[in-house]
């Protein structure tokens, strides 16, 4: 069984490791080095959701990999679809509300926002679409870059929802029916743990 609980046939959980611990021995040693190399081992070996260069610009994807990776040769991982530019105004939107959560914006803090709100746009679990390989992973994240976020999210809801609920609540809508979570019928749906 894989980490993300799959069993994989066709070798690419072997691959994704290779490439994750070719990473880690080229890492600079900086904060969120591992996250990186999760996300972008994943990348390379096709797991995730993300589009090209883990929806960051350019500049921003080279230095990110200048930064933690310089002796990486970096076009294996520039492969994805791209952004879809229907959706630009809710990246921008989750973008912002993620920033918001950062107490001292850094570079390292944007290209977080900008991977994280790019995940949103996958189809599954945030942690799945990113090429992390759990809920925790994801937590991490936000834990050490956007801790006012994680604190905020302090009943635990899975991140994706819990972002998507706070840009409604910012905005004034409510699209929930229920007067609680408690007493809501998708309450597990919302909150149960994955892996």
């Amino acid at each position: 069984m894989s980490e993300t609980g799959l069993k994989m046939e066709d070798g690419r959980e072997e691959r994704r490791m290779e490439v994750y611990r070719t990473l880690c021995a080229e890492s600079a040693g900086h904060p969120n080095a591992d996250s990186w190399a999760r996300m972008l081992a994943s990348r390379a070996t096709g797991f995730g959701e993300m589009p090209e260069r883990l929806g960051l610009a350019p500049r921003q994807f080279d230095m990110l990999m200048a930064r933690h990776f310089p002796d990486t040769d970096s076009s294996r991982f520039l492969a994805g679809p791209s952004l879809d530019s229907e959706r630009a105004q809710e990246r921008q939107e989750l973008r912002a509300l993620i920033m918001t959560h950062c107490a001292e914006p850094s570079e390292e803090h944007e290209w977080f926002a900008d991977v994280l709100a790019s995940g949103c746009m996958g189809g599954s679990h945030l942690w799945h679409d990113l090429g992390l390989w759990s809920r925790k992973d994801v937590t991490a994240v936000i834990e050490c870059n956007f801790p006012a976020l994680k604190a905020k999210n302090d009943r635990d809801m899975k991140w994706k929802k819990f972002l998507y609920k706070q840009l409604c609540l910012q905005e004034g809508i409510y699209i929930c029916r229920s007067p609680s979570c408690e007493v809501c019928d998708d309450y597990k749906n919302c909150f149960s743990p994955d892996q």
